[in-house]
């Protein structure tokens, strides 16, 4: 019988660590050879890591969300096809030990401290006396007397009752006569009876549910949370009449063949953002804020925000200046689906010079988008709306919506913003202007 310890091996080009996303195993179970049993995410992919050897699992290397070191012992098995050998230091121990600080599916089958057995309860105390904590759990529902009858108390019980706020008609009386003592007052007000809660009232939900942070949410929350920090954002809004554009992209829908994707807006705005970066280069950049150096792009690698069941995404479609506008359609559905299933690669999910984002529908009247950091733009899109616009001396009903898009001023003046917008803007106007070569 022996026992292998396996590493956390080098998962990509540049990677010194990993974050454990999900363990497909813990101690006591049986694998075999080349069985995945954990899967972990860098800050470029979720790579799914299998054990070389069968065996049984003896010591899992850390929890979900642990962050390990490349070389970090990962997982040890224990099998009679392995040859024996010392496993290295870790900090990691064997499931008969007193277990370590592993995941919680791990500490389960390990062995528990001794647990003293429970002392018995003291008996009950005798009936001889009202003591307080008795009387308090007696009688405590609803007036201790008649209404209107008035409570028998010395004056001193009464000056400490107005002091503290009591009402003693409300006090139960152990006294002769049910005259209310100084030990009635106290135990009255330290054990005050619970109100009955009025008929069909809700009862307020006092549920807190934690969720601890960790895979792609916390690379999500690590990376706005730089890029809000580091880059000196500034938003620039701009509404855009798209009656001419929607009845265009109405057309070609209709009269596209079968095998063409249908088309939506965004596929006309990055042909849009492709034309206005080739008359504004410095919107097609990214700024290396630690050396000082700003790198303009003549590839348009077009980032496109997408939401997946696992967190914000961002896709590339990449070389989007070589692109038709069915090409940019089918190239933005292949790379927003696969990262949405979750077989995108590293390539398709970084390198994007300039982002687009969108909420669709739900897109609102206006947002101000994080900039995808180390990019200087980022151009979002609101949800159309129709609308009385004045036109020729009279108005009439138009299709609108609003660009919201956010610059780093570090690099972007406000001006720059401002006629970059407009040219996409007088290219989503007059759509036909898209498809004519400068």
């Amino acid at each position: 019988m022996g026992t292998r310890s396996i590493r956390l091996p080098d998962v990509g080009e540049g990677v010194a660590e990993a974050e454990i996303a999900e363990w497909m195993v813990k101690v006591g179970d049986t694998v075999r050879e080349d069985q995945v049993v954990v899967s972990v995410m860098t800050d470029k992919a979720t790579v799914e890591i299998p054990t070389p050897v069968a065996g049984a699992v003896v010591a899992l290397g850390g929890a979900i969300g642990d962050v390990l070191a490349v070389g970090s012992e990962l997982i040890r098995i224990e099998g009679p096809d392995i040859a024996e050998k010392a496993p290295p230091p870790s900090p990691v121990r064997p499931a008969a030990t007193k277990p370590a600080p592993l995941t919680p599916a791990a500490a389960a089958p390990m062995a528990a401290e001794p647990v003293p057995a429970p002392s018995p309860a003291p008996p009950e105390s005798s009936a001889a006396g009202p003591a307080p904590a008795r009387m308090a759990a007696t009688s405590r529902s609803g007036l201790p007397r008649p209404a209107g009858e008035k409570p028998l108390a010395s004056p001193a019980v009464r000056f400490a009752a107005r002091e503290a706020g009591v009402d003693l008609r409300l006090v139960p009386g152990t006294g002769p006569a049910g005259r209310v003592t100084h030990d009635d007052l106290d135990a009255y007000i330290a054990h005050p009876p619970q109100a009955t809660p009025a008929r069909n009232a809700r009862a307020p939900n006092l549920s807190v549910e934690t969720i601890k942070v960790i895979g792609l949410r916390r690379r999500i929350a690590e990376a706005m949370a730089e890029s809000s920090r580091r880059v000196a954002h500034f938003a620039y809004v701009e509404e855009v009449d798209v009656t001419a554009l929607e009845e265009l992209r109405s057309t070609l829908n209709a009269q596209s063949a079968a095998e063409k994707p249908k088309l939506t807006m965004l596929a006309f705005l990055m042909l849009a953002m492709v034309r206005a970066c080739a008359a504004y280069p410095q919107m097609n950049a990214h700024y290396d804020d630690g050396n000082e150096v700003i790198q303009r792009f003549g590839a348009v690698h077009l980032g496109v925000a997408t939401q997946t069941p696992n967190g914000l995404m961002v896709p590339v479609v990449r070389h989007a200046e070589t692109l038709s506008l069915y090409e940019c359609a089918r190239e933005m559905r292949r790379v927003t689906e696969a990262a949405r299933q979750g077989v995108a690669s590293r390539e398709e999910l970084t390198g994007s010079t300039i982002t687009l984002t969108s909420l669709g529908p739900l897109g609102g009247i206006v947002s101000t988008p994080i900039i995808n950091r180390p990019e200087v733009a980022i151009v979002g899109v609101n949800k159309i709306v129709v609308k009385p616009v004045w036109r020729d001396g009279a108005f009439e009903p138009r299709k609108t919506m609003n660009l919201s898009s956010s610059f780093d001023h570090r690099v972007v003046d406000g001006h720059d913003a401002a006629v970059f917008i407009h040219r996409i803007r007088a290219l989503i106007e007059a759509p036909a202007t898209l498809f004519i070569e400068d």
